[in-house]
């Protein structure tokens, strides 16, 4: 998996937290058709295309090199695991 921008972190971690699109525009004050091409990059990276695929694919990267991504594991960690179960429902 190719490393990721500090930028496209940043709209990861608000995905996996299940912000929609303009919600994650208006948290970073980027507009909505650069956030739509930063999940458009992130999918490429990870080789996945849907926001479950990448918050998993995001788990799983977690768990394999944890001291390379200590802020994923924070969102994890912080966010409970019917709160997780509800998001990936709703996706």
């Amino acid at each position: 998996m190719q490393r990721f921008t500090k930028r496209e972190r940043e709209v990861l971690i608000l995905l996996i937290q299940g912000y929609d699109n303009p919600e994650i525009s208006r948290q970073l004050i980027i507009s909505e058709h650069t956030t739509k091409a930063h999940i458009s990059s992130i999918y490429a990276k990870i080789g996945y295309s849907n926001r479950v695929q990448a918050t998993l694919a995001c788990y799983f990267l977690c768990t394999s090199k944890p001291a390379e991504n200590q802020d994923f594991i924070e969102v994890f960690t912080s966010m409970k695991k019917e709160s997780l179960r509800s998001k990936l429902v709703k996706w």
